[in-house]
Formats: structure tokens, C-alpha cells, sequence
């Protein structure tokens, strides 16, 4: 006879569903209210939607600006790290030579670097070459704080690659470059997919860099952005322009988290069995 399953897993992650789903579920209800709705009557639904929340908080508070320099430097920092991560973990996972474990525990500790400790030789190391402020510093900064992660992440799973599918790649006349690029690459494609995601997710809501290393309003990232509207707006009582740009800045990650989850799972599970 089989035994009756616990159901206590199931009603903890239902209610961990809800405490999560919960606030993203009203920021965005009340970004379609008006701020006496939102202030008078916090949990109820609004009487019409108000869209032109989001118009004003995209336009008069500066959200467009700031999504689009997102988009810049998110997207430059995504391209290099990605390309950058997967070079180096395929060469750590399929090449032996000497200093190999010692170059990968190095990309390893520097996972456990407090970002705290090294802004302040940051900051003058940018200044110094005259990056402060623009997208390309941010770039690049952006990247060297995500490859340590990437290459961790992707060393497991180009180990888990069959050697025999390179092995042949080689005998057809392919060099190490292409074996990389026409072989390893398009086989390691749910592990790229899954840490590319992790990377914009961490990148996109990534405040403590910028605002350090960008003080130039007009190139402020989208959490600048936000900082400044919350400040702002909560002078004039726009309640409902803030919310609107809150969503705003949610609606990237959570298409790009429903778009991919499958894909994030698969990247996951493959690169966690050998």
C-alpha cells in the first residue's frame, strides 16, 4: 500500500509562491491606479486602468533614458562576458596543463569577493583611464564582475561534453578554434542559454557599481533611475509614476526568467550530472 505523500513541501512552496508573487502582483495593480487609489484604497482593484502612469514615468521621469542605457551596457557587458567565460572555462575543462587548478580555484574565490572591499581601488583604477561615466567602463566592469561566476558555471558543464565529438572534429581537419566554435559550442548551448540568464538578471538590477563608477545623470543605468524617481517622486506624490517605473523595470526580468525557465532547468541538470 502506498504511503500518503507529506504535503508540507508543497503548502511551504505555495506559500513562498505568494510572499514572492505577492508585491510584484500589486506594484503592478497600483501602477494603473491614480495616487488617491493607491492611497486610500491600497488592496482593492483599480476602477479603470490608467496607463498613462506608465507614458508619464517613461517620458517626464526619465525611464525610457535609463532602460536604454541599461539595454547598452547589460547587453555589451552580457556579449563580453559570455564570450569571455565560455573561452576560459572550455580551455580549464578540456585542456591539462600546469596551473590549471590553480587559475580555476582563482576564479572560484573571486566568486566570494565582497564587491565592497574593491570599489574604492576601483573607482581610482577608472578614473585613471579615463572610463569613469561612460558605457564602455561600465562594460567592462560589468563583465570582470560576472565571468568569475560564468566560468564556474560552464567549466562543469563543458566537462559533462563527450570528448569522442571533439576527438573526431579534429580528425576532419577542424582546428581548436573551430572545434570551439562549430562543435563544443552549439553542444554546450543550454548551459549558455541558463548562465546568460543568470548574468542579465544579476547585471539588470546591479545598483552598487553603477552608482559608484557612473555619477553622470544623463548615462544613469535603470536602479540609478529608479533611486532618483523614488526620491523624487515620493516628494511630489506621484505615487503612481513610481510604481509605473517599478514596473518598468521589472517587466525585462520577468519576460526573460517565463521565456527561458525550461531552458535554465535543462542548463542546470545537464551541467549538474557527468
Amino acid at each position: 500500500m502506498k504511503s500518503p505523500r507529506n504535503p508540507l513541501p508543497q503548502l511551504a512552496m505555495l506559500a513562498w509562491a505568494v510572499v514572492t508573487a505577492l508585491p510584484l502582483l500589486w506594484a503592478v495593480v497600483s501602477s494603473l491606479k491614480t495616487d488617491q487609489e493607491i492611497l486610500n484604497e491600497p488592496w482593492a482593484p483599480p476602477s479603470s486602468l490608467h496607463f498613462e502612469n506608465w507614458s508619464r514615468a517613461w517620458t517626464a521621469a526619465s525611464i525610457g533614458r535609463y532602460f536604454f542605457n541599461s539595454l547598452i551596457v547589460v547587453g555589451g557587458a552580457l556579449v563580453l562576458t559570455m564570450l569571455l567565460g565560455s573561452l576560459v572555462a572550455y580551455a580549464l575543462a578540456r585542456y591539462q596543463f600546469r596551473g590549471n587548478r590553480a587559475i580555476y580555484y582563482t576564479f572560484v574565490a573571486a566568486m566570494f569577493f565582497p564587491v565592497f572591499l574593491a570599489l574604492v581601488p576601483l573607482f581610482f583604477v577608472v578614473r585613471q583611464l579615463g572610463l569613469l561615466g561612460t558605457y564602455h567602463g561600465l562594460i567592462l566592469v560589468y563583465a570582470a564582475y560576472a565571468v568569475p561566476f560564468t566560468v564556474f558555471f560552464l567549466h562543469a558543464f563543458f566537462r559533462t561534453l563527450p570528448e569522442e565529438v571533439a576527438e573526431a572534429a579534429v580528425l576532419d581537419g577542424c582546428s581548436h578554434s573551430a572545434v570551439f566554435f562549430r562543435v563544443m559550442l552549439p553542444l554546450a548551448r543550454p548551459g549558455l542559454v541558463a548562465v546568460g540568464i543568470f548574468n542579465f538578471l544579476g547585471l539588470w538590477n546591479q545598483y552598487l557599481l553603477p552608482l559608484v563608477l557612473n555619477p553622470d545623470p544623463d548615462r544613469y543605468v535603470l536602479a540609478q533611475g529608479l533611486a532618483a524617481l523614488s526620491v523624487s517622486q515620493g516628494y511630489r506624490s506621484d505615487w503612481s509614476g513610481l510604481f509605473a517605473g517599478l514596473t518598468i523595470a521589472m517587466l525585462p526580468v520577468l519576460v526573460a526568467y517565463v521565456a527561458f525557465q525550461r531552458h535554465i532547468r535543462a542548463g542546470m541538470t545537464a551541467g549538474a550530472v557527468r
